[in-house]
Formats: structure tokens, C-alpha cells, sequence
């Protein structure tokens, strides 16, 4: 097992270092372009070194908290996980920023479509592979280390122990939860961060530069536009892998601490009535699992790269992702057949004999290319959606927005409804274990899904860079198509992981149930929650509304920073004229540094919320108000990502849309356009920062809550005085 989980990880990041150091090779262009890039570099650079010293002092707080809470090794695990998850970041940044004007130079060379969408696509993967390999790293060190030399997969310790608190884990369970905190804690600052960097640039830019100057978006005369070039880096290339390194890691362990607590509450304390050998199975299956989606992912990447493409961007990235997810069908199939046949698995619930789990990963799966299909046909502008968004904008602003809200909310419907059949069929197939394991079959070849939406960033600086360097129109036509498919591509992979969450976040959730079993009577056992109880009931309410909290914190975030980026680049304009007839160079470094300022000092507050809330409840009002937070918090979490997802990406398409002649008559520079501009600008902190946060703060609370659980079970204030 451990021979196939290495190679896929060899693979993997072998084919990420070839992609990046052939990427690098590659021309970058003209001076100008070169000065460009170089700033943007520099930016983005500063940034992410700043924001991973300041994660640094927190994670290695929360790490010796742990530590001393719970055991050593949990703390060790944590920043495992965060090591990995902040490395795959680090590397996805610094491609990004070296794809961006090379592919702009691949298009200035070639004028084609197809030989600049392989160069954005092999920059892109490059974050993809480094996602599914960093991941799968980390977790076979936690295996190798921790699940095989210091004996927590053996039979002897897959049962609950008793620290020096008192407080009662599975020394595994609680190890690669650890791990998953880790990565966690990285997705959630560097989403917060990037989000809250990239759209107050981003709006800045736009309602200064686009609608009171009526320059052309990424002009070289508007002074946040360096900024918002460095923002599409750090929050929509680094913050993008974090959150689906977390997302696929937090699908895969939701199946193994759940295997591993059905195995101790099944076997009762002697351990003998439910084989052990089909527990260690259960537990190492779903990393197999993830590691044959791997290698799928590699051969789908090659497809693409090794071969002449067309001039059909959408087409060319979607047959790489087909590619990818048909071998891991494949793959996973023959995988599950060889090692559950002949295993009686029918205590687990596997209906469909050895393979049930595949079935159930099969469900996530479908679930998961549905809610793309979804989140493409409301978003892009080929569908009606979007198209009439474009057309509310002939009525004004006002109409613009109200249509864009309209689409939004009815786009989480049918997604959920997805989601729901999915979760049921999975249940029907393999139990609650089927459920995880579709979480995991949704980001199976999470590696070829992160390359598809890298590339839109990739491609959207490149179009930036295009337009500072002044290269001719038809360089920007090129980007602006690519950077058109990408918008589509990242709502896409935003609905993989807005669904992936839902069903990890049930998963952990029968598992911190689970937690709660008493050494003594595990045979007696039960799932359940009551909702009429009225701590169980309290904590659904205020989980339902911590997301709302959540989101308007990171709005509000934005739009402060955005307020001060709006008043810098007035400010510029008003006090150098020479600016917009192109004498004076205008300031960017200023406008870089209020989007630093802005982030670092705004995403503390509502990344800290999402550890702090389940450990204060949990103290307080006890394990059942806890596991109505959950409850609460993830059901409001996943309509309001979607919503803010679908929306934002569709305002978004309405604008290019109009751009791109769609609305005849009505182009840049036209009333119409500016109304679409400023439906864009209130959907970019809904889209690129509420949105894919949201997600995480289902999975950093679920995986808060089951480490902890077992310590406010026992200690909180309403047992203490008998309420």
C-alpha cells in the first residue's frame, strides 16, 4: 500500500518540478514586460512571507495547545499538516507569478489560442500537482510515523485512552485530525487573507479606474493595478490550493477516524468481535483510494501537455479533467475490487458486497461533475443566467444587482438537491462510511480540477501584464478568452469543494458522536442527536447564524480596505493630472502596500472565529450544543457559499459579456458596462473571499469540535452546575 501511496506521490511532484522549471525557461518578453512581472513578484512575495510569519507565531501556539491538551503527537501532526498545506501555497504563488508573463509573451509570439492556453494550463498544474502531492506526503509521514512505527493502527491502540486530563481519544484518530487541523489553519488565513488583499485591490481598481476615469481594466495609469495583479496570486492561486489541499485532506481522514471509531465501538473493549485486519483495511483504503486518483490525475495532466491542442480552451481543459476522472473510475474500481473481495462487510452496512464503497464514491463523483454543470450554466455567459443579467443592465445598476442576487439564491437549490440524493444513495451503498467515502470520490483528481482553476489566474494576470506592456489588442483578445473559460472553471471547482465539504462535515460529525461513547458500554451505543434537546436545539440556532456573522466580518473587511485603496487612487489622480494623459508615473507601491496592510490586519478576527467559537461553546454549554452548531453551521454554510459563488461568478461573466460585444451597442465605456462593473465589484468579496471560506470554517469547526470533544464533554460550565 505505502509502495503505491509514495508513488503516486513521486509522480506527482516530479511532473509539478519539470512543469515549473520548463515554465521558467520560457521567454518572459520585453523589458517592460519584464519590469511588470518583477513587480508583481515582489508583491506578491512580500506579501505571503509576511502572512506565513504571522501564521507561524499562531500555529505554533495552537500546536503546543494541543500538545499539552490533548498528547505530543497531536501537536506534531498539526504542523505537519500546516507545513504541507503552507508549502503547496508557497510553490502555487511563485509559478503563478513567472506563468503570468509568459504566457502574455507566448501570445505576443504566437497569436495562438492554443500554444498560450498550454503554457497557462502547465503553469496551473504545477499547483495541482503540489496539492495532491503535499497532501498525500503528509498523510503517508502521519501513516508511516505515527499509524505504523508507534503502533496507533495496531489492534492494541485503535481503542480510546486516557490522557493526563483525564480527557479519552483513539491515539490515531486524534493524530491525523491533528494533521488536518494543520492544513486547515493554512486554507483559512490564506483565503481570509488573499481574499480580503486581492478584492480590495481588485475593487479599488475598478471603481476608480473603470468607472470614474473610464480607463480600461489592468491600464498602466491606475495606480492599484499592480495590486490587483499581485491579489489574483496570493488569493486566487495560493489561497485556492490551500483550500482544496484542505478540503481533499479533510474528505480523506473523515473516513478513517470514522472507520476507526466504528471499529472500537463495534468490538467492544476485547477488540475481537469485529476483525481487526478489516478496520486496519478500512482505515488505509481511503489514502489508496486517494493516491490511484493521483497517478489518473498525472497521466490526464500529460495528456494535455505532450500533444498539439486547439484553439478551444473549454474543450482542451475539459477533456484533461475527463481524462483524469475516467482513470480514476477506472482505477479505483479495480482497486476496491482486489481489496474488499472475499471481506464480509455487511456489519459495516456495505449492501452491494466488496464494491459497495466504490459505488458510494461513484455517487460523489457524479454529484460532484453535476454541481459544476450547475455552477457553469449559472455562471457562464453562454446561458441564460448570466446572459440576463446582462440585459437587466440596459434598466441600470439597480437591476443589475437585483438579478444578480436573483440568480444567486435560486443557483443553491438545485446543487443541495444534488448533494442530498448523494449523501442518500452513498448511505444506501456502504453506510456512513459510503458518505465519506463520496466526499473523497468527489476530490479523487482534486490534482487535475486545482491545474484547470489555477489557469484562470495564470491567465488573468497574463491579461493584466498585456495591457500595462501595451502589446497589441490581439494579445489581450487571447487572454481575455482564457481568462473568460477561467472564471468558469474556479465557479466549478468552488462547487467541488463547497460539496465535498457538506459530506466530509456528516462524516466527522458521526464521528465526534462516536467520541462520545463510554469505554464501558460501546456495544450499546447509538448515533444520535436529539433536536428537541434544548442544548442541541440552541446550538443549531446560533451555528445557523454564524456564517451570516462570518461572511458580513469579511465583507466588511474588504470594503474597508477596498474604501482605503478607492480613496489612494482618487487621491492620485487628483493630485497628478500627468497620470491619465501618461507624464506621471503613478504610485503602485503605495497601493500595494494599503492591500497588505488591509489583509494582515483584517483576516486575524475571522479566521480566529472559526477555532474559537467551538472550543467556547463547547466549555460553556457541553458536547450537545456543539453538535448543534455543527448542525446549524454547515447546512447555512453551504447555501450561503453557493450563493455567494454562483452570484459573484455570474455578475462577473455579465461584465465580460458586455465586453466582449455581447450586448450590442452597449460596450466599454458604455452606461451599461459601468452598471455590469459595479455588479463585478459587489460580487468579488462574495465569490473570491465569502464564498471558498466558508467551506473551510464547516471543516476547521467539525475537526475543532471532534479533537475537543472529549475535554468539554467533561469539563464545561452548565455539567458543572447541573443545568
Amino acid at each position: 500500500m505505502y509502495i503505491l501511496l509514495f508513488a503516486a506521490v513521486a509522480m506527482a511532484l516530479g511532473l509539478a518540478t519539470y512543469n515549473f522549471y520548463s515554465v521558467k525557461k520560457l521567454d518572459s518578453g520585453t523589458d517592460l514586460m519584464k519590469e511588470i512581472a518583477e513587480a508583481i513578484q515582489i508583491g506578491a512575495s512580500a506579501f505571503i512571507n509576511h502572512e506565513y510569519k504571522v501564521i507561524a507565531k499562531i500555529a505554533v501556539v495552537i500546536a503546543v495547545v494541543l500538545g499539552v491538551v490533548v498528547q505530543w503527537y497531536v501537536g506534531v501532526a498539526f504542523l505537519l499538516g500546516a507545513t504541507m498545506s503552507g508549502t503547496a501555497g508557497f510553490i502555487g504563488m511563485k509559478i503563478a507569478t513567472i506563468s503570468n508573463v509568459r504566457v502574455s509573451n507566448r501570445a505576443r509570439e504566437t497569436k495562438s489560442l492554443g500554444k498560450t492556453l498550454k503554457v497557462a494550463f502547465q503553469g496551473g498544474s504545477v499547483m495541482g500537482l503540489s496539492v495532491g502531492g503535499f497532501a498525500l506526503l503528509g498523510l503517508g509521514i502521519v501513516y508511516v510515523v505515527f499509524g505504523e512505527l508507534l503502533g496507533q493502527l495496531s489492534p492494541e491502540q485503535l481503542v480510546i485512552v486516557d490522557n493526563w486530563l483525564g480527557i479519552n481519544f483513539i491515539p490515531f484518530t486524534m493524530t491525523i485530525s491533528g494533521y488536518a487541523l494543520g492544513c486547515s489553519i493554512i486554507a483559512m488565513f490564506d483565503r481570509v487573507g488573499g481574499g480580503i488583499y486581492t478584492k480590495a485591490a481588485d475593487m479599488g481598481a475598478d471603481l476608480v479606474g473603470k468607472t470614474e476615469a473610464h480607463i480600461p481594466e489592468d491600464d498602466p495609469r491606475n495606480p492599484a493595478t499592480i495590486a490587483d495583479n499581485v491579489g489574483d496570486n496570493v488569493g486566487d492561486v495560493a489561497g485556492l490550493g490551500a483550500d482544496l489541499l484542505e478540503s481533499f485532506v479533510g474528505s480523506v481522514i473523515s473516513a478513517g477516524v470514522l472507520a476507526a471509531y466504528f471499529f472500537y465501538t463495534q468490538s467492544g473493549v476485547d477488540g475481537m468481535s469485529f476483525p481487526a485486519d478489516v478496520a486496519r483495511t478500512l482505515i488505509m483504503f481511503p489514502i489508496m483510494f486517494a493516491a490511484v486518483g493521483l497517478i489518473s490525475c498525472v497521466i490526464g495532466i500529460l495528456s494535455l501537455l505532450v500533444r498539439n491542442i486547439s484553439e478551444e480552451p473549454h474543450k482542451e481543459l475539459n477533456y484533461a479533467t475527463w481524462i483524469s476522472a475516467g482513470l480514476t473510475v477506472i482505477g479505483t474500481g479495480a482497486l476496491t475490487y482486489l481489496v474488499f473481495q472475499g471481506a464480509d462487510m455487511t456489519p459495516l452496512g456495505f449492501r452491494l458486497g466488496a464494491m459497495s464503497p466504490w459505488f458510494s464514491a461513484i455517487a460523489g463523483i457524479a454529484a460532484g461533475i453535476i454541481i459544476g454543470f450547475l455552477a457553469e450554466y449559472y455562471t457562464s455567459y453562454d446561458y441564460k443566467p448570466t446572459k440576463d443579467i446582462a440585459q437587466a443592465s440596459l434598466e441600470g445598476t439597480a437591476l443589475t444587482i437585483t438579478e444578480g442576487l436573483s440568480v444567486g439564491m435560486k443557483s443553491a437549490f438545485l446543487p443541495v438537491l444534488v448533494l442530498a440524493l448523494a449523501t442518500l444513495a452513498a448511505n444506501a451503498f456502504a453506510g456512513l462510511y459510503g458518505v465519506a467515502m463520496a466526499a473523497i470520490g468527489m476530490l479523487s483528481f482534486v490534482a487535475a480540477t486545482v491545474s484547470v482553476d489555477t489557469y484562470g489566474p495564470i491567465a488573468d494576470n497574463a491579461g493584466g501584464i498585456s495591457e500595462m506592456s501595451k502589446l497589441e489588442p490581439q494579445v489581450r483578445e487571447i487572454t481575455d478568452k482564457l481568462d473568460s473559460v477561467g472564471n468558469t472553471t474556479a465557479a466549478i471547482g468552488k462547487g467541488f469543494a463547497i460539496g465535498s465539504a457538506s459530506l466530509a462535515a456528516l462524516s466527522l460529525l458521526a464521528s465526534f458522536l462516536y467520541s462520545q461513547a463510554n469505554p464501558g458500554d460501546v456495544n450499546g451505543f447509538n448515533l444520535v442527536l436529539n433536536m428537541i434537546d434544548t442544548h442541541t436545539l440552541a446550538g443549531a440556532l446560533v451555528g445557523a447564524a454564524l456564517p451570516f456573522y462570518f461572511s458580513g466580518l469579511l465583507i466588511e473587511a474588504v470594503a474597508k480596505a477596498a474604501g482605503k485603496m478607492v480613496a489612494e487612487v482618487r487621491r492620485q489622480f487628483k493630485e497628478y493630472p500627468g497620470i491619465l494623459d501618461g507624464s506621471q508615473k503613478p504610485d503602485y507601491k503605495t497601493c500595494i502596500e494599503i492591500s497588505s496592510e488591509g489583509a494582515l490586519k483584517e483576516m486575524k478576527y475571522p479566521a480566529m472565529i472559526s477555532v474559537l467559537i467551538p472550543i467556547v461553546a463547547g466549555f460553556i454549554f457541553g458536547a450537545n450544543f456543539v453538535g448543534g452548531l455543527l448542525i446549524g453551521t454547515t447546512l447555512s454554510a453551504i447555501m450561503l457559499a453557493l450563493f455567494t459563488a454562483n452570484s459573484g461568478g455570474a455578475w462577473d461573466n455579465a461584465k465580460k459579456l458586455v465586453e466582449s460585444g455581447g450586448v450590442k451597442g452597449h460596450g466599454k465605456g458604455s452606461e451599461v458596462h459601468s452598471s455590469t462593473v459595479v455588479g463585478d465589484t459587489v460580487g468579488d468579496p462574495l465569490k473570491d473571499t465569502v464564498g471558498p471560506s466558508l467551506d473551510i470554517l464547516i471543516k476547521i469547526m467539525s475537526v475543532i469540535s471532534l479533537i475537543l470533544v472529549s475535554v468539554f464533554g467533561k469539563y464545561n460550565l452548565f455539567s458543572f452546575f447541573n443545568f
